[in-house]
């Protein structure tokens, strides 16, 4: 017997908690950004290629680039829906969309993403399509469009100007054991002060991946300018034993005055 596939989107709901919403009582980006990566994880485990599956066969999704485009943000306790869908499968990688819309149906904004399927005993590439005999391609939606631009691999000129740095503890850490891909969000975010978010609005961030950081290594961000209210940021890992520094990602973040 067939197995019967469910839609190839999916849709979830989510609530903007109080506490997760800054001082002019918007949502907080590393918040939506969270909301975004349980709305994959809830997809692809829903459709059986998620986590649950994948950590039997000693396998998991590891998040590549994450790009959101946010025309408004959500407000204290208004609710809001994050449909995602997958629109490509090229071996290791698939690239997975979001659209971020209100109850009544008007949109808030738009992400994209790349996964990359890795073997989480060797910590090397593998073949999505030999999961399950290529599942996620019974999923791919190609049709449905993402009208923002594609992700950025973040390119920098230079190193960029030392402006912080962090000591990653406790509460960075996931359960995968490394520093949660979020965290990087958030800790690039608190580069800019409450003064600059009380005349600036972040429209736009995109992130990519390098390496992995873990507790007790010291993260060092270096930004530079690429054009007006437009800034990349290096970030740096330094090892709690000494080594380093190693790039572990670059973020690009556009601004636009409000």
């Amino acid at each position: 017997m067939t197995e019967e596939l469910l839609p190839k989107r999916g849709c979830y709901p989510f609530m903007a908690e109080p506490f997760h919403c800054d001082f002019a009582n918007h949502l907080l980006m590393e918040h939506l950004g969270n909301q975004l990566l349980n709305a994959a994880d809830y997809h692809s485990n829903d459709r059986g290629y998620g986590m649950n599956y994948l950590n039997q066969v000693h396998k998991t999704w590891v998040l590549s680039r994450l790009s959101i485009e946010m025309d408004r943000m959500p407000e204290a306790y208004d609710r809001y829906n994050v449909e995602t869908w997958v629109d490509k499968v090229v071996k290791s990688f698939t690239s997975r969309n979001f659209a971020v819309t209100a109850e009544d149906g008007s949109v808030y904004g738009y992400g994209r993403s790349i996964w990359a399927m890795i073997d989480t005993q060797t910590r090397e590439p593998a073949d999505i399509l030999a999961v399950k005999d290529g599942l996620v391609e019974r999923y791919v939606d190609a049709e449905r469009p993402c009208p923002i631009a594609q992700v950025s691999r973040v390119k920098m000129s230079g190193t960029g100007k030392a402006v912080g740095s962090v000591v990653m503890k406790y509460s960075d850490i996931d359960v995968n054991g490394h520093v949660n891909s979020v965290k990087y969000i958030e800790h690039v975010l608190d580069l800019w002060d409450l003064d600059w978010y009380r005349s600036h609005r972040l429209q736009r961030l995109d992130i990519a991946y390098v390496a992995e950081s873990h507790n007790g290594d010291t993260l060092r961000f270096y930004r530079e300018t690429s054009e007006d209210d437009v800034y990349n940021v290096r970030v740096m890992k330094s090892e709690a034993g000494g080594e380093g520094p190693v790039e572990v990602c670059r973020c690009k973040v556009k601004f636009v005055k409000d």
